[in-house]
């Protein structure tokens, strides 16, 4: 497809997925692009954007609300150690995020004033804040002109524009020159442009089970139009069950419920008589880590990739070790 080809098509699909937008879109706390919407503070737009990395909207809503009453601001977070925010994150998965979310608090309280940065590349500096990240700050909390690229923006573009199912497996340069080409002139229209095209595929052009029979733009797309092509690859799910990722999670579960370091031993292997309930413990954990230590147990993990997870959450500095045992 020209760059002329696409200009047109773009000045007919745009109005439409906007209008769509504007209509129907989800009215998020962090979303600033609808009309009705009463605001978000970047730090809080930075927030969303840390949490909604691989992780749904529905997940990310109740904890996000926790966090921006707990920690309303940078300065609010970085002066709590790490350790609670990885305990306040919860079951969002992947808890790194937490602590980089907290360097970058850190960061912003010693380098900005304890304020969010306003450019893509101050963004970029801070921990954790990739090209991703750094670009959909910019645009939502600054409303500058930024090329906002997710998975869900890629599928779309896809199907709309290139007539294929799914994206290519990794982001490559023609996707990237293809998005800088749809992007608006109009800062104000590229921000509700990218807030629209990310919705569209959240809702409705969705990977598996697409609803084109409400796509606002059903009729332009290159991908209906060439019958709807199966995907060029077969996209590889993650796996979960008995996996290391599973492990890490039960075993991080039990040290955010736990009031004190918990014995190593307790992770390894169940005390005797812990089936029945009257195993005698030396450790008295509240009744949630209890129930979140019999959870871990059940996974039957073989002790070696216990001892794997153990070492690992202890390398990566989420999980620290005393003579009493580990904690956050």
């Amino acid at each position: 497809m020209t760059t002329n080809s696409i200009d047109s098509k773009r000045h007919r699909t745009s109005r439409l997925i906007e209008e769509w937008f504007l209509a129907t879109g989800r009215d998020l706390p962090w979303r600033t692009a609808l009309p009705h919407s009463t605001g978000c503070s970047p730090w809080g737009i930075m927030v969303s954007e840390f949490m909604l990395q691989q992780t749904p909207v529905s997940r990310v809503l109740p904890v996000w609300e926790i966090w921006m009453t707990r920690w309303p601001t940078p300065a609010a977070l970085a002066a709590e150690p790490s350790s609670e925010a990885v305990r306040a994150w919860g079951r969002l998965g992947y808890p790194r995020r937490a602590q980089r979310l907290h360097a970058a608090a850190v960061a912003i309280v010693e380098q900005h004033d304890g304020e969010v940065p306003g450019t893509r590349e101050e963004l970029q500096a801070l921990p954790g804040v990739g090209v991703y990240t750094s670009a959909a700050i910019a645009a939502f909390a600054f409303g500058r002109r930024e090329s906002v690229v997710d998975t869900n923006i890629r599928r779309v573009h896809a199907r709309l524009f290139s007539g294929k199912a799914l994206p290519s497996p990794s982001f490559t340069a023609a996707e990237a020159r293809l998005a800088e080409e749809l992007l608006p002139e109009d800062r104000a229209e590229s921000v509700t442009w990218n807030a629209a095209v990310m919705e569209l595929g959240a809702l409705v052009c969705t990977a598996r089970s697409p609803k084109c029979q409400e796509c606002p733009v059903a009729t332009e797309c290159a991908w209906l139009a060439a019958g709807s092509p199966e995907p060029e690859y077969v996209p590889k799910g993650q796996s979960w069950h008995g996996t290391d990722r599973q492990v890490r999670g039960a075993v991080m579960a039990v040290l955010r419920e736990a009031g004190s370091p918990v014995p190593r031993e307790l992770f390894l292997a169940p005390p005797a008589d812990w089936e029945t309930g009257t195993a005698n413990l030396s450790w008295s954990g509240s009744e949630g880590a209890l129930g979140r230590l019999d959870a871990l147990h059940r996974l039957k993990a073989a002790p070696e990739q216990l001892e794997r997870c153990l070492g690992g959450l202890l390398k990566d500095g989420l999980a620290n070790e005393s003579d009493a045992g580990l904690s956050l």
